[in-house]
């Protein structure tokens, strides 16, 4: 629960910024599961199609994503300096995710991955891919990431008033006193858990 209710301006930035962090990390990670590259390799003497997946091309964008979700939860769990932090790191996630996905997009990891699915379908370890093309998906994960990196420049820029959670601790670290139901010798369960706690039950009786 928060400990204290941010104004208009901070409760619009906290909804945009969990909004567009929670559905950037999911566009980026359903990216990653989809074929990022095409092509096709001589097998059993014809053409074989082939599709890499992004998570077969690069494991950067779905990685970067999963520790972008996590410091988006993390902003909300600390406060002052540790929230300016987090959210830093969350600017980093989102936009090492557009780096890592535009890179696959225009590099040759794709052509790469291709190549060993080649070699494994072929069972021909010289085996190439030819016709190489590239699908949308890894501009898919880009715009995710871009969305994630809004998200950590909304946190930086306004994450100060944002609410935090409340632990179950006080401010300096002490665990709460939870009030002690008095001891009913009527309720069997009540002396054994005095019992349990090596208290005699019978005193005051």
């Amino acid at each position: 629960m928060p400990r204290r209710s941010a104004g208009g301006g901070g409760r619009r930035s906290l909804a945009a910024a969990l909004l567009l962090g929670s559905a950037g990390a999911a566009v980026a990670l359903l990216a990653t599961r989809q074929g990022w590259a095409e092509g096709t390799a001589a097998a059993g003497g014809g053409q074989v199609s082939l599709t890499a997946k992004g998570s077969d091309v690069t494991g950067v964008p779905a990685a970067l994503a999963i520790v972008g979700l996590a410091a988006l939860v993390a902003v909300f769990a600390v406060r002052r300096t540790g929230r300016t932090l987090v959210s830093a790191l969350l600017v980093l996630s989102g936009a090492g995710t557009v780096a890592a996905a535009a890179f696959a997009a225009t590099g040759d990891q794709a052509g790469s991955a291709l190549d060993e699915e080649a070699a494994r379908v072929s069972g021909d370890a010289a085996a190439t891919v030819h016709a190489l093309s590239h699908t949308a998906w890894p501009f898919v994960a880009a715009a995710g990431g871009a969305l994630i990196l809004c998200a950590g420049l909304l946190a930086l820029r306004y994450g100060r008033g944002w609410p935090s959670m409340s632990g179950r601790y006080e401010r300096d670290g002490a665990p709460r006193a939870r009030a002690q139901r008095p001891l009913d010798p009527d309720r069997p369960e009540d002396l054994w858990k005095a019992l349990d706690r090596g208290e005699d039950p019978t005193e005051g009786s």
